[in-house]
């Protein structure tokens, strides 16, 4: 067997090919690289190391559904031991992850539990991953205002928009709701994208539960990001009627770039240094 075709090998990675991006749990996707390959041509293949060491990484894009279909999200840390046989290449770690968002686990816990289990299976030594809520003070990033909605203990079995969840009340009410639940996809190759979504209103006082439920029915959506934040607009203003309405999403970067498009009625301006965890 030639070394390009080893299962190891880079020359069979996800990298550089063109790739679906799984909605549900497979362990198997996660594709390990042998760090003999790299360490040979430093004349340090079968030798002690000279030095001690792990690579640290960072997901930003980490979500699964709870038990009653609510989508969680969370940052997770992974610490890759340098000692390790293998390291994991990138693109199938981020599809690994990635296939978690339409599985069901029963807490963060079994998230947890099944990280760690499967990218030290893939590693050939013990991973440490720890998981972050995206508001958490340690992070020292910045939290969007006004309440937060993702604490609702609510059932969600809706994936497309629909903007009949939405309804409002009879009093009026000023007041700004976010949730950092937000997700869509990329109409043109399929890749995730990630959100947190900021409502601002004066008008009648919306359903907590159901415009969260409206938010996570965007989930499955394939569109961009400007699109999504004027559909959620235009859908605000028809369910509700508000007098005044400002909404701002901040997209996960992408290549390098984050989205944070904001759509408002006349006299509204998005809040100043807003950048989140995540971003």
């Amino acid at each position: 067997m030639s070394s390009q075709d080893r299962p190891d090998s880079l020359h069979n990675a996800p990298l550089g090919q063109a790739s679906d991006y799984p909605a549900h749990y497979d362990a198997g996707l996660l594709y390990p690289i042998a760090r003999e390959t790299s360490r040979a041509a430093l004349d340090l293949d079968g030798k002690p190391l000279p030095f001690i060491g792990a690579d640290e990484w960072t997901a930003f894009e980490l979500s699964w559904l709870d038990r009653r279909g609510k989508p969680r999200v969370a940052i997770a840390r992974f610490t890759l031991p340098a000692t390790s046989r293998y390291l994991i290449e990138s693109k199938s770690w981020k599809l690994y992850l990635n296939s978690f968002n339409q599985t069901a686990f029963d807490d963060a816990k079994a998230v947890h539990d099944t990280l760690v289990r499967d990218l030290t299976a893939a590693a050939g030594a013990s991973v440490a991953v720890e998981l972050f809520d995206v508001d958490d003070e340690s992070l020292g990033t910045r939290r969007l205002p006004g309440e937060c909605l993702d604490g609702l203990d609510i059932d969600i079995r809706d994936y497309t928009p629909n903007p009949t969840l939405l309804s409002a009340g009879k009093d009026t009410v000023e007041e700004s709701l976010h949730s950092h639940l937000l997700k869509s996809n990329c109409p043109v190759t399929g890749q995730p994208d990630w959100g947190s979504v900021l409502i601002r209103y004066r008008g009648p006082r919306l359903d907590r539960e159901g415009l969260l439920r409206y938010l996570v029915s965007y989930r499955q959506h394939q569109d961009f990001h400007e699109h999504c934040v004027e559909r959620i607009f235009c859908d605000l203003m028809t369910q509700a009627r508000p007098a005044r309405l400002f909404v701002l999403a901040r997209y996960v970067r992408r290549g390098g770039l984050d989205i944070n498009p904001w759509r408002a009625t006349p006299g509204e301006a998005p809040p100043a240094s807003l950048r989140l965890a995540r971003q």
